[in-house]
């Protein structure tokens, strides 16, 4: 059998409750199917608590809890963790998004959050997390939407975002939502801090091909750059590296579309969502 994967606990709340709950259950000497069948829960479920990539709901760690014999302290853990919907690398970069006066992002694969329809947003996140009960996805869901409100306040900072040509194209949750949210995308447009383009599959291969980056400005402080994959991010904020992907952004910008050109290639998106609905669909 394999020796389980490191963990290291500094890296997040939920790797520190996974080590813990090994811990525990290694000190007991059950397997994971074991400790599953004592709390009605599938063993496959117990690994990903493990491993820190999933949260047991509340019921299941208080049953864990009780057990294991862990004192409370599980319950304990547990309650950190649920404080906040969002993993602990993104918290730094929601703190500083919270306080930027402009916003720069080039999004390879998905709406950027800030101009998500609810629909989109939760199957993007439930097709993303799929080791996550729904509770859990709804959850992530609505605190997604609530962040939405940077850009309606009273002095709303400037969005500006570039999206690859796949962004409007790929279909997520069906033709009727991609309508949907395409036409939010344009009625964001209309309001004077939000700007879009599209970098067209005809402009090849570009400076920010290996995923999303955004660019956050400040009244009074550096510029920051943020770097995000599926289930991980990286916040720089040298300066000078923060500068080099700046011009990686000023790149992919100066190759992408212009707004008004990208408005048009976002309705013919729509159009095409129109045609390959099936009958009756809305």
């Amino acid at each position: 059998m394999p020796a389980p994967k490191e963990l290291d606990p500094s890296k997040s709340l939920e790797a520190l409750f996974g080590l813990k709950l090994r811990k525990l259950r290694m000190r007991a000497g059950w397997t994971q199917r074991e400790l599953g069948a004592k709390v009605c829960t599938a063993h496959s479920r117990i690994a990903q608590f493990e491993l820190g990539k999933e949260t047991p709901p509340e019921e299941v760690c208080v049953a864990l809890d009780a057990v294991l014999g862990a004192d409370g302290d599980l319950i304990e853990l547990w309650t950190h963790v649920k404080r906040t919907p969002f993993p602990d690398w993104a918290q730094r970069f929601i703190e500083l998004e919270a306080r930027a006066c402009a916003m720069h992002k080039y999004t390879a694969h998905t709406v950027p959050g800030l101009l998500q329809t609810e629909t989109y947003a939760r199957e993007v996140l439930r097709v993303g997390l799929p080791w996550l009960a729904p509770d859990a996805i709804e959850e992530k869901t609505q605190a997604r939407l609530a962040r939405q409100s940077l850009l309606s306040g009273p002095e709303p900072p400037l969005l500006w975002a570039v999206l690859d040509e796949a962004v409007i194209r790929r279909p997520v949750a069906g033709a009727a939502a991609m309508r949907e949210q395409l036409a939010y995308v344009i009625e964001c447009t209309q309001a004077p801090n939000v700007e879009i383009q599209v970098l067209p599959y005809s402009a090849g291969a570009h400076s920010a091909m290996d995923g999303t980056l955004t660019l956050l400005s400040f009244e009074s402080m550096p510029d920051v750059a943020y770097l995000e994959g599926g289930h991980h991010g990286e916040l720089v904020e040298d300066r000078a590296a923060v500068a080099r992907h700046s011009h990686r952004y000023d790149l992919v910008q100066a190759m992408a579309l212009p707004p008004a050109a990208s408005t048009a290639l976002i309705r013919e998106a729509m159009e095409g969502f129109s045609a390959c609905a099936p009958e009756g669909s809305t």
